[in-house]
Order: structure tokens, then sequence, then C-alpha cells
């Protein structure tokens, strides 16, 4: 029996399931169930659970019709039927959020941290790490690729952490495999600052990050808000860390020192370019001086810039459910805490160590626990509304207005982390999680918005006013060169890619044409015109970021295929479908398209983009190309309907896909996440728009807010 465990928010409610009879109740940490109708398990998974243990709901839908159409108005039916057994009796829909092992090897340093060391949790944790080693003794970091040396050499110290020998076959392996990707010193920042911080390396190894930095105006160039939020919720506790150094030994048989390729090499990192004039030797510079700054006893200004970032942190720890709820920097935050002589009784340090506890999912099927690096029921739920509006469900149907008003209640009225460098707006933004107050973003925003604006609830006022503070606050996050970022405005200045613990390649947050696109197709389904100067700046920008071969890269899913298809879908939206760019772009996707007549693209495509559309066949990604298609070639196109066939005959009986790969992003070419609804929502919205196109039949919103209506909203900041 398989026990799937999510956390839930502070605010979770008891309730029974209706649909499964399950009594779901709120719980603090991991839950070990014999009986698959208790425990608290996201409703995506308790699904997953139950069709897992018989053969319908593996088995690929049995073809019973000849004629495309039925096929695919059967797994229209299907699929819908999941999607609404799939919804929590709150009203939201919330699947599991999967990553590589980076997270679990971390854990089992977090634990040492803890001195929990010792708990069942790290040999269930070792568990995962070790079934997931390849055959050349690495890790990867997402599904079906190659070992990557940040994950093997985290994986390797978690599993000495874990009880393993060095001399063990499989460890002897991971050592190799680290030595012939390069060795430790080839590891980025923050694998070498979890190294030193517990006395693994020393600290002259790892990039300087002095709280100093809090010093630094909103006007300076570098300074903290010029950073991506990710990132701001990453390095401001390590700051804190780094300020104290804290005394977290390994055990005294855990060592790293075999890990250099060549003993004494300092860090990649820290290499200077030939070109004497360059941003990268600009930042060396600085971090040299800044590490004999952190040698001197002389630091006058220290004490109250430690102050600055502890309130920083701890003030963002507020109306949220860890900082930035996202894993790294809830666990750099508890680190910080830590690292201050925080009592492990302490109220606030205890409470952040329930809420990343709730990140674990225990699967008694192999006693394994792995942990989510984050929670998504507010993009999953607004993905889940739209595709079953698409597929026909009654704009006043309970599961939808239930829906809504979860929603509503999720809409974030206070301030946050935006507001530094985008003053005048008002709130009215959505998060990804339960609750992140301080970090609304534009792609969830208007996701949400689209979703809201197709529901007819008989108490409308509430959700009109919503979708006005929405709208508002969307349009007012639009950057200057026309486009849109994820959760910051203006957020764009290259050279702090050069900073030395930049190598998580998401320093900043510019504008992205899927994001861009996102928006454009928001405000295009309530009604703005492609003429009107906020869709006119957009579209210039999405333009000028289409590559030679027509398609658009994906910064937040992969790749070409997922930044193409939602440019399309946008494009539509505004009316500019018939654009030459729109039609080679349709053009590039039918060149991709998979003898099978379905879509893949393999994460390789980061780093080689002749590798772009290429890849298996996925559930996911044959749903975005066959939207991008809908909205440029329609649905009469042999490519269409080859798309729609694949995903009709790939269902399973149940309802749902099957989909091994990762088609998320987080950061390219560092990390990856694999979304487990979106194998069925995509699926089932792009199944709905080609039965809906066939038979002409045209969706409409229920509710149409014009640029007019919110005009004022966005001029004067107001709330309207």
């Amino acid at each position: 029996m398989q026990a799937v465990v999510v956390g839930a928010s502070p605010s979770f409610w008891a309730m029974e399931g209706e649909a499964a009879g399950l009594h779901l109740q709120f719980l603090n940490g991991p839950i070990r169930t014999d009986n698959i109708s208790e425990g608290l398990m996201t409703p995506e998974a308790r699904l997953r659970i139950e069709t897992s243990h018989s053969e319908a709901g593996q088995a690929t839908a049995v073809v019973q019709t000849r004629n495309l159409e039925s096929l695919v108005e059967q797994a229209i039916s299907r699929s819908r039927d999941w999607m609404l057994a799939a919804q929590a009796q709150d009203g939201y829909w919330w699947g599991e959020l999967e990553a590589d092992t980076t997270l679990e090897s971390d854990y089992i340093l977090y634990l040492h941290v803890l001195g929990q060391l010792k708990s069942e949790k790290t040999a269930k944790l070792a568990r995962y790490i070790r079934e997931r080693q390849l055959e050349d003794g690495g890790w990867y970091i997402f599904y079906g690729g190659p070992s990557e040396l940040n994950a093997t050499v985290k994986a390797y110290v978690a599993l000495r952490l874990a009880g393993d020998s060095a001399n063990a076959p499989h460890m002897k392996r991971a050592k190799q495999k680290v030595l012939d990707l390069g060795g430790l010193e080839a590891t980025n920042s923050y694998v070498r600052f979890y190294l030193a911080m517990v006395g693994a390396i020393s600290w002259d190894m790892v990039p300087s990050i002095p709280p100093e930095m809090m010093l630094l105006p909103d006007w300076f160039p570098l300074n903290l808000y010029e950073m991506s939020s990710w990132t701001r919720g990453i390095v401001v506790p390590l700051a804190i860390v780094y300020a104290n150094k804290p005394e977290w030994p390994l055990p005294a048989d855990v060592t790293v020192t075999d890990l250099f390729k060549v003993p004494g090499q300092r860090p990649a990192s820290f290499a200077w370019d030939k070109s004497v004039f360059t941003w990268r030797n600009a930042f060396l510079a600085l971090e040299r001086g800044l590490k004999l700054y952190e040698r001197s006893s002389w630091k006058p200004f220290r004490k109250m810039c430690l102050a600055r970032a502890r309130k920083w942190m701890i003030d963002r720890l507020e109306r949220s459910e860890g900082l930035g709820t996202i894993y790294p920097a809830m666990m750099n935050s508890i680190f910080a805490l830590l690292a201050e002589a925080r009592d492990k009784d302490d109220p606030l340090l205890h409470r952040e160590i329930k809420f990343l506890e709730r990140y674990e999912i225990e699967d008694e099927r192999d006693d394994t626990i792995h942990v989510q690096p984050c929670i998504s029921p507010v993009w999953d739920t607004a993905i889940a509304m739209v595709s079953l509006e698409e597929a026909g469900l009654d704009p006043s149907h309970p599961a939808l207005v239930a829906a809504e008003r979860w929603v509503l209640k999720n809409q974030i009225l206070g301030p946050g982390d935006w507001q530094v460098k985008n003053k005048r707006a008002a709130s009215g933004g959505w998060a990804f999680e339960f609750q992140n107050d301080f970090y609304p973003d534009v792609d969830d925003t208007a996701f949400v918005l689209m979703a809201l604006g197709r529901v007819a609830d008989p108490d409308s006022a509430p959700l009109r006013g919503a979708i006005r503070r929405g709208l508002a606050w969307l349009v007012s996050m639009q950057n200057s060169d026309g486009g849109w970022g994820a959760f910051d405005h203006e957020n764009n200045l290259q050279f702090l890619n050069h900073i030395p613990f930049a190598d998580h390649n998401a320093m900043l947050d510019p504008s992205t044409a899927d994001v861009t696109a996102r928006v454009l197709e928001c405000l295009g389904q309530f009604g703005w015109s492609a003429t009107h100067p906020v869709i006119d700046r957009a579209r210039a920008f999405v333009k000028h970021d289409q590559t030679p071969d027509g398609s658009w890269y994906g910064r937040w899913g992969v790749n070409y295929i997922y930044g193409t298809s939602g440019v399309l879908r946008a494009f539509e939206t505004v009316g500019l479908s018939s654009d030459p760019d729109c039609q080679r772009a349709a053009d590039w996707l039918r060149s991709v398209q998979n003898p099978d007549g379905g879509f893949g693209e393999s994460i390789l495509s980061y780093y080689d983009p002749a590798l772009k559309g290429r890849g298996k066949s996925t559930a996911s990604q044959t749903a975005w190309a066959l939207i991008g298609l809908l909205a440029t070639v329609g649905p009469d196109d042999p490519a269409s309907e080859r798309a729609a066939t694949w995903l009709a005959e790939h269902q399973n009986e149940d309802g749902s896909w099957d989909e091994a790969e990762f088609t998320g992003t987080g950061f390219p070419c560092v990390f990856y996440l694999k979304y487990h609804l979106y194998r069925n929502s995509f699926p089932l919205y792009a199944l709905a728009r080609f039965d809906n196109m066939s038979k002409g039949r045209r969706k409409s919103f229920a509710l149409q807010i014009p640029a007019d209506e919110i005009k004022h909203l966005i001029a004067d900041g107001g709330n309207g």
C-alpha cells in the first residue's frame, strides 16, 4: 500500500471527501497510513493511488470507435470526469510537484544540522536517493538525463551521512563520476556553501555573501531588489549564516577531500577572464576585497546589517508558509535562525521547521521519503478550471463556483516585494501556493483571471471586483521593454549574472516570451484590442524574441514547444494569428511533430538548440503543440488531427495520461520540475479546444472587463 503525503497550510481543514469517502485532516509532518482511506494527500495523488491498484487505471483506453470525432468526445468525457474527481472539497486542485534528488540530499544534510540524523527519515531519504543512481555512478537533474556534477556531489555526501561506506561499490562509482565531471572544485556556489557550513571545506572556497549588502540603497544598481525574488529569498538567510559561520561539523569519518580532482584547486567560478576589463573580473576583484574584509576584526556595520537581514527575513516569514514558500529559501531561513543560536523550541523556528516538513512525501510501497520543491494549488486550480470550462462544464457548475470562491479568498491584497519597483500599483495578484503574500506572480495571476472570467457566480460582484483588481495589477507589472517577468518589475540588469554566487542561472527575472504571452492571452480573453498600447508593446517584445526558425524559447516550461504554443495561443486571442510570424511558428511545430503524431522535447534542448522540439512524445507537450496549431492552422490541418489522435489513443481508461518526463522548468540548465497535473489538465484543454473548433463552437467569457474599466485603477493605484 502506498501513502503519498503532502503537508497542508495552517488553515487547512478537516473534512469528509464526498467522491472517495476520504477523511482528510490537518497533521504535522509525514503521515504513515496503512489504509488508503486515511491520511493527508493531494487530491491528484489520491486518484493516482486508487487507480494504481487496478489494471483499468493503467491500461491505455481501448479504441472502440473509428471516427476521430467520437474518439475525441470520449476522451474529453473521461478526462472531465477524472478532473472533477480530483478536486478537493474546498474547491481547489493540487497535484504533486516533483524534482531531482538534490532536495533529498540537502534534506539529509539539514537533518544533520538539526541533530536528527538518526531519525528513520534519513534511511528513507537515502533509499530514495540510492534507487535513482545511474549506471555510471552519478545522478541526473531530470528524468532520462545524464549524470550531473552538483547532484552527484550532494548525493555522495548525503549517503555518507546516512551511513553508506565510502568503499561500497555504489559509492566508489559515485566518487569516480564526481572526478570525471570535474571534481568538487567545479561545483556551484551553493553546493560549496553548504559544505563550508558543515566544516567540510574552507569558507575561502565560497563566494562572499556579506550581510552588508543590506546597506545598499534601492537606487544603487547593485542592491537586493535588482536580484530576482527567489535569489533574495536564498541569499539573505545565507548572508546571516555567512556572517555567523556556525559550527555544524560532519561526523569524523565523513570527508569530501577525495572528491577534489586537483587537491587544493580553487573553484572554477573564481577563475579570472583573460580580458582585463569584464564584469566578471570586476566582481572577482570585489570578491577579493570582501574576503580581506571578512578576515578583518573591524566590521563597523556588521551588527546593524545583520539586524536588517534578520528583520527582512522575519518580516517575510509572516503572511507566508515559509520564506518564499520555496524549498531552498525555507531551508536557508531555518539555517539562519539556527546560526543566530535560536533554540530548537523557539516558536518561530519550530513553525518554520513544520512548514518545511510538510513538503515531505512518504511512499510506503518502497519505504522512501522524497521532498517537493514547492506546492502549486493556485496554479493547478487555474489550469484545471480553464480546462474544464473549455470542455463544456456549465459556467455555473458547483465545481467551478467552488473553485472560483476558493481562488477569490486567496487573492493577495497586502504589500509585497514587487512594490519596491512598482510603487503606484495596488495589490491584486495571486501567488502559486496556499499562502505566499509577499510574492504574487504574473503567470499565476493571468491564468487565474482567465479561469475566473468564464465562471457564472450568482453573486458576481466580488468576482468582478477581484478581476478588476487583478487586471490592474497585471498591467502595472509590464516592463519598459513591453514584456513581463514572473515576480518582479524591471528586474533585468544583466551584468549581475557575473556575481560569483550567480551560478544558479536565475539571478534575474527579466521579461520572457512565455509569461508575456500568458498576459496577452488573458487580456485578449477579456476583450482587449490588439491596438491597445499595452498589447502593442507586448506584441513588439514577443516578435523581437522569436528565434530565426519561428519558435519561441520556453523559460518556465520545456521548452520551445511550450514557448511557441503559448505565443500562438496569445496572438489568436488578440486577432493576430494570421500574422506571417505565427504561420512561420506553426510551420516549425509541424516540422518537429513525431512520426507517431505526438510531440516531445527533451530538456537537453536547453543545452543544445539543435535538439529543440525533439524528444519522446509526451501528453503535456503534445497538448501544448496542439494548442499552438489550433491557434494558427485550425483543427482540420493533418498535424492537428494527428496530435489529437495521439492524445485520445494514449489516454488511460480512467481518463488520465501517463508521463514520466519532466516538462516544467525552474532554472534552465540547473533545476527542472515535473507537475503531476500537467499531463491531465493540458490534454483535456487541447482536446476540448479541438472539439469546439471542429464543431464551430466559440467559448465566450461570462465576464468582460474592457481596458477602459480599469484605466483609473492603473493610473491611481486604487482598489476599485
